[in-house]
C-alpha cells in the first residue's frame, strides 16, 4: 500500500513524506512533520505545548494512545483565582480572568509534553533517530517561513469583545515576539513576509544533540525554571523534571457497523465518540446533507454531547469520568430518543474563537496509522530569551472555582479537545481523522466521519463539505449553508449565526483507505496538503 500524510502546512506534509519514502514508518513521518509543524506554524504548537498521539500498528499488534498532555504547575491551587473569574468563553473552551492572567504570560503556562512525547514515539514505535527526525524542522527554522493568510487572519482577530486577550497583544509580549512577527514600522506581518527565528533553529540544535532529556531534566530545564521564577511564573524546573507521560488504550464505539478507535479522557474523543452514536439512531442521508432537519438534528445531539463535557469532562486521575456510561449505546439511545421527541437542549455558561491546534494524519506501507494532534492550547505569549518558541497557554482551559471535574490542581492535566481517531472497516483502518480547532474539533470529526460513511463523500469533499457546529445555546454554521435553511431554523426559535470562513469550524485533515489505496484530504481553509508515497 503506498504511503499518505496530510497536514496543514505544506512543509509539515513535504518532510513527512520525505521521511516515508526514505523507509521511515508513519510515525518517523508524524514526528519529523510535528517538529517542522512547530517551526511553520509556532503558535499552534511547538516544544512548549502538548498533544496525543493514536498509533495503529498491525504487524506489531500495537493499537495504542501515547498521551503527552500539558499538566498544571505543582504549585497551582484549586482556589488561587476564583476570586479573579469574570465569565467564561461562548464555546466553553477557556475561563475568563481579570486581567486575562491564564492566558497570556507566564502564568498562563502548564508543564509541556511535547518534547518528551515526540521522543517515546520514535523510541517506542519509530525507526528513525532524535536527531534525524528533527532535522528538517532545523533546516526550515534556518530557512525561514512565510506568512499565510490563516496565520495572519489569526493574529489579527479582535478578540476583546469576548474578553479574551488577542494574539497580537500576545506576540508584542516578548523581545522575540516583537523582532520575529512584526515588520519594523510596529505592524504584524502580512502574508508573504518572511519570518525567521534564529534563535528556534539554536535551542532545537541544541535539543538535537543534547537529546530529549535536555528539556527536562538538563541545562535547558534549568533554564526555564529562572525564566519562569524571573517573570512571576508558577513553573520551575521540578515541574519538568517531575512530568510523565502515559500511555492507554483507545476508547471504542460504533457507528453504521464500523468500529470507531478513539481518544479517552482527558481527551474528547470519546465525546465525539457519544455525538456519533447518538446520531446512529437517524437516517442523516434521507434528511439530506445541510437540510433543515439534518442540522436541526446535529445541533440537537452536539448540544448534549457538550452538555455532558462541561459536566463531567477532567482529568481522570483526579475525577471519576463516566465513559461507559457516556459512551454506551443505550445512553446514546435515550439522548436521541429525547430529540426525537422535539425536546430541546440548554448548555449553560457563565455570563458575561479560533484556536491553536494543528494535526497530522499518516498511513503506510505496513498498514501503520497514525493520527497526532498538538497544539499550545492557545499561545501565551511567553517565550524564553534566547530560546525562541512559545510557551502553551493552557491554564485558562480549567475551571477556577473548586470542587468541579475541571478544576485546577497541582500536576493535573487540562482537559483536551483533541480527538484524533482511526475508523475501521473488516478490521482495516478505513478513515484516519483528526482537526485543530478547540471545542469545535468533536463536532467536526464526527461530521468527517458522517460525510464519508453517510454520504459516500471522498476524503477532500469530505473536510471541506460545510460543516456546523452547537456547542452553545447558538448554532454556528459555514456560510455555503443554504440561507433558506438557516431561515427556516430562525423561524423556528433557534439562535443562527453565520460564519464568513466557508469552510467552517476546525479544520479536518483525514485519510480514507479504500482497496488499499489511501485518498487524503487536507482542509481547504488552510493551505495543507496531502501527499501520497509509493
Amino acid at each position: 500500500m503506498p504511503g499518505m500524510i496530510v497536514a496543514p502546512q505544506p512543509e509539515a506534509a513535504e518532510a513527512g513524506a520525505e521521511v516515508l519514502a526514505r523507509g521511515g514508518n508513519a510515525i518517523d513521518a508524524a514526528i519529523a512533520a510535528a517538529f517542522v509543524q512547530g517551526v511553520a506554524d509556532p503558535q499552534m504548537c511547538g516544544i512548549g505545548g502538548f498533544g496525543s498521539m493514536h498509533v495503529y500498528m498491525p504487524q506489531r499488534g500495537v493499537h495504542e494512545v501515547l498521551e503527552f498532555y500539558a499538566k498544571a504547575p505543582l504549585a497551582a491551587r484549586p482556589d488561587m483565582w476564583t476570586d479573579l473569574l469574570l465569565g467564561q468563553s461562548r464555546d466553553g473552551f477557556a475561563f475568563l480572568l481579570q486581567g486575562g492572567i491564564s492566558e497570556a504570560g507566564y502564568l498562563a503556562a502548564c508543564t509541556p509534553g511535547s518534547v518528551k512525547g515526540y521522543a517515546e514515539a520514535l523510541r517506542r514505535y519509530g525507526t528513525f533517530d532524535w536527531a534525524d527526525a528533527m532535522a528538517p524542522a532545523i533546516t526550515l527554522a534556518n530557512r525561514g517561513v512565510m506568512v499565510r493568510p490563516h496565520m495572519h487572519w489569526m493574529w489579527t482577530q479582535d478578540q476583546s469583545g469576548s474578553g479574551q486577550v488577542n494574539t497580537q497583544d500576545k506576540l508584542r509580549m516578548s523581545r522575540t515576539g516583537r523582532d520575529i512577527y512584526f515588520r519594523p514600522d510596529g505592524q504584524v506581518k502580512r502574508p508573504g513576509d518572511l519570518l525567521h527565528n534564529p534563535d528556534m533553529a539554536t535551542t532545537l540544535q541544541r535539543l538535537a544533540q543534547g537529546g530529549p532529556e535536555l528539556f527536562y531534566h538538563g541545562e535547558l530545564a534549568e533554564e526555564f525554571g529562572a525564566d519562569f521564577q524571573k517573570n512571576g511564573g508558577l513553573l520551575t524546573a521540578a515541574d519538568f523534571a517531575a512530568y510523565e507521560l502515559s500511555v492507554v488504550q483507545p476508547v471504542w464505539g460504533t457507528y453504521r457497523g464500523h468500529r470507531v478507535a478513539t481518544t479517552p479522557p482527558p481527551a474528547s474523543g470519546m465525546l465525539m465518540l457519544q455525538l456519533l452514536q447518538i446520531l446512529d439512531h437517524f437516517d442523516l442521508r434521507a434528511m439530506g446533507h445541510g437540510s433543515t432537519e439534518h442540522i436541526r438534528t446535529l445541533a440537537e445531539a452536539m448540544k448534549r454531547m457538550t452538555i455532558d463535557k462541561d459536566r463531567f469532562m477532567g482529568d481522570p486521575a483526579y475525577v471519576d469520568v463516566p465513559v461507559a456510561k457516556l459512551t454506551s449505546r443505550d445512553y446514546a439511545g435515550e439522548l436521541a430518543a429525547s430529540i426525537r421527541r422535539g425536546e430541546r437542549a440548554t448548555v449553560k455558561r457563565l455570563d458575561r474563537s479560533q484556536r491553536e491546534t494543528t494535526h497530522i494524519s499518516v498511513t503506510d506501507k505496513h498498514g501503520n496509522a497514525v493520527a497526532l494532534t498538538h497544539t499550545l492550547g492557545s499561545p501565551s505569549g511567553a517565550i524564553t530569551d534566547g530560546m525562541g518558541f512559545m510557551w502553551n497557554g493552557t491554564m485558562s482551559r480549567f475551571d477556577p472555582r473548586p470542587g468541579r471535574a475541571g478544576s485546577i490542581a497541582p500536576g493535573k492535566r487540562r482537559a483536551s479537545s483533541a480527538a484524533p481517531t482511526i475508523v475501521f472497516r473488516d478490521d482495516k483502518p478505513f478513515i484516519v481523522l483528526g482537526a485543530p480547532g478547540g471545542s469545535y474539533i468533536a463536532p467536526a470529526v464526527a461530521q468527517g466521519i458522517m460525510n464519508v460513511i453517510d454520504f459516500d463523500m471522498g476524503m477532500l469533499e469530505a473536510v471541506a463539505a460545510p460543516r456546523i457546529v452547537a456547542v452553545s445555546d447558538s448554532i454556528d454554521v459555514s456560510n455555503r449553508v443554504l440561507r433558506r435553511v438557516t431561515d427556516e431554523l430562525a423561524a423556528d426559535g433557534y439562535d443562527i449565526k453565520r460564519s464568513w470562513q466557508s469552510y467552517a469550524f476546525a479544520a479536518l485533515h483525514g485519510i480514507r483507505v479504500e482497496n488499499g489505496v489511501p485518498q487524503g484530504g487536507a482542509d481547504p481553509q488552510r493551505d495543507g496538503m496531502a501527499l501520497l508515497v509509493d
